[in-house]
């Protein structure tokens, strides 16, 4: 059993090497112990996936692309989004506590997690890969609509996120501007996902960043109309409405629990 999660210690150990070689001197962060590595790996590399992919997307829609996408007058000022990666930057050590623990968690064995594709064949990767979805999918549902519901969650956390209520004042770096707690509570479902179903490591990390750029993705207003997606045209409207679309991934848990909101059906009722 020692031996196994070794192989957990030995990936985080090599991520490490990666991303910190490459962007610190060695004295800097060779000292420290492997769980401070690890946050300081997760700080890095969320800092600058954050930051250069709000950067090149912001870039892409609002001047390569400008009035294809986003009306002008809609377009967020440079004031809102400098705005927005403050409250992300300062929300950022603590976003990365929770990658952190939760890979010390998966190094301890006191996850369903497994490290090798092969240790359970491609079949059951898959299925298990479906199920953690849902269960992700499922808590962060309920976790944000209880953010919403729950009147001192919502005063004191999740209001920080919803001064961003109009297309004009939405943008990638949204993706990202929560109370600290506010952002951990809604990742907190990957992690309790690890204990009910076994899961790939890789995959759990690997989606845990692909967070950054979802969230990205789901704040530029842009409707991407691909069902059952719930993508930025949904997003929006729960940022107007405060009462509709809390999904994440897709519209699937909104449609069962009765608070979907379609953006076709709305443009159709304005016309």
């Amino acid at each position: 059993m020692e031996d196994y999660l070794n192989l957990f210690v030995e990936e985080t150990s090599w991520y490490n090497d990666i991303v910190l070689r490459s962007m610190l001197p060695e004295k800097w962060w060779a000292p420290l112990p492997h769980f401070y590595r690890g946050w300081l790996r997760n700080y890095i590399g969320g800092t600058l996936l954050y930051l250069v992919s709000g950067i090149l997307w912001c870039f892409y829609i609002y001047y390569l692309k400008r009035n294809v996408y986003i009306p002008k007058d809609a377009i967020p000022s440079r004031k809102a989004m400098l705005l927005q990666i403050g409250v992300a930057m300062k929300a950022m050590p603590w976003y990365c506590a929770l990658p952190t623990i939760s890979e010390y968690m998966i190094e301890h064995g006191w996850t369903k997690c497994f490290s090798r594709i092969s240790d359970v064949g491609w079949a059951a990767y898959l299925g298990y890969l479906v199920v953690y979805l849902v269960v992700v999918e499922f808590g962060i549902y309920w976790m944000h609509r209880e953010l919403h519901d729950i009147k001192p969650l919502y005063k004191y956390l999740h209001a920080t996120h919803h001064i961003y209520n109009k297309q004009n004042t939405l943008s990638p770096f949204a993706g990202l501007a929560f109370h600290p707690l506010d952002g951990i509570l809604q990742a907190v479902p990957h992690v309790i996902a690890l204990f009910l179903v076994p899961t790939h490591f890789t995959t759990h990390i690997a989606l845990l960043f692909i967070e950054a750029i979802w969230t990205a993705n789901i704040h530029d207003c842009i409707h991407g109309k691909l069902w059952p997606v719930m993508g930025a045209g949904y997003h929006t409207i729960h940022h107007t409405t405060y009462r509709h679309n809390y999904g994440h991934y897709t519209i699937w848990m909104d449609w069962m629990f009765g608070t979907l909101r379609d953006p076709v059906e709305d443009e159709a009722k304005k016309m």
